[in-house]
């Protein structure tokens, strides 16, 4: 099964020496473009929000980004010598009646593609190592049940899914074996409220096939949580940052700010410092007693780069008459 090679750093628009800040900024201008929720063309939008989700799980990882740097012209190589990870693509060699055997699977519907998953994956994928009774010999020749190995593959899944629970259709194309052409099954699989980085859905029975009446291993989707351009998960809890003016640290205001619900009203008190977290109760994930995380806003407080003369005419009558010292007098 070919592999097509993704350049993440096309997908993102940088350059391939963009520095980390650089990266994260075009992940966030293009993900809040092409986000399902706001995108013109949801289905299209999806379809790009994922492709840069990837990118950017690459390309903001320094490991990751360092090991597909390494790739460079020689990655069809690593790709044809591969028998690794797999979640979009996996493949796992064990051992068979005759000699050694291979299995390979592929997926769609998982949010990866299948160059994601070969090299930075981790599914298993064929069948079982053991062989009950086994210690060679006259038993070298017996055939014993053995049952198939697990199959996992990484399953992308937004914070928007995570909060409400969303069904997805995921397909699994299996070899056939022997001669007969590959299978392709497909899985009505649900996504249930509250899930969590890591989580596995399992479908039990759907691995790899068992060897001389054993049984079939179980599938297990791997949760993935996309990247959110405004929030980072903590628990059940969502984190983002709240730019303010320094007269809107000073004197109070509310403001309104991105949940994922919607819009959420935020009163910020007056003398608000930076670096305050600021919560909003019940608007996180939902956690598992089926109550719902926070929403924090840390404050962030800006500083115009460059003023006019009428501006600076202000900050200095400020300046001149402030009782305010932010530094202890020795």
């Amino acid at each position: 099964m070919a592999v097509k090679f993704q350049d993440y750093y096309e997908t993102l628009g940088v350059a391939r020496t963009a520095s980390a800040d650089e990266i994260k900024q075009a992940f966030r201008k293009l993900a809040r473009i092409h986000h399902p929720d706001v995108a013109k063309n949801k289905v299209t939008g999806e379809a790009k929000f994922k492709e840069i989700n990837e990118a950017y799980e690459v390309l903001g990882d320094v490991e990751k980004r360092k090991r597909y740097d390494e790739l460079g012209p020689n990655w069809q190589e690593a790709a044809d010598g591969m028998s690794g990870p797999g979640g979009g693509r996996s493949t796992r060699s064990g051992p068979a009646r005759g000699g050694p055997g291979e299995e390979e699977f592929e997926f769609g519907g998982t949010g990866f593609s299948d160059f994601f998953e070969s090299f930075f994956g981790g599914g298993r994928g064929g069948f079982g190592a053991g062989h009950p009774g086994h210690d060679g010999g006259a038993d070298e020749d017996r055939a014993f049940p053995r049952a198939g190995r697990d199959v996992e593959a990484d399953l992308l899944v937004t914070l928007e899914e995570a909060l409400r629970g969303s069904p997805r259709k995921v397909t699994l194309r299996r070899p056939g074996g022997r001669g007969a052409p590959d299978r392709t099954d497909t899985y009505q699989v649900r996504i249930p409220p509250g899930v969590r980085e890591g989580q596995r859905i399992r479908l039990a029975g759907q691995g790899g096939a068992g060897r001389d009446g054993g049984p079939a291993g179980d599938l297990y989707l791997r949760v993935r949580l996309a990247r959110h351009p405004d929030f980072a998960v903590q628990g059940a809890d969502l984190h983002c940052d709240l730019d303010l003016a320094p007269w809107e640290a000073v004197l109070g205001v509310q403001v309104k700010i991105p949940a994922l619900d919607g819009p959420a009203l935020l009163r910020v008190p007056p003398g608000t410092a930076g670096g305050s977290q600021l919560r909003l109760r019940g608007l996180g994930l939902p956690r598992e007693d089926g109550a719902r995380g926070d929403l924090y806003a840390t404050v962030q407080i800006r500083t115009p780069a460059t003023v006019e003369p009428d501006e600076r005419l202000l900050w200095e009558q400020l300046a001149a008459g402030s009782k305010f010292k932010p530094r202890s007098e020795s």
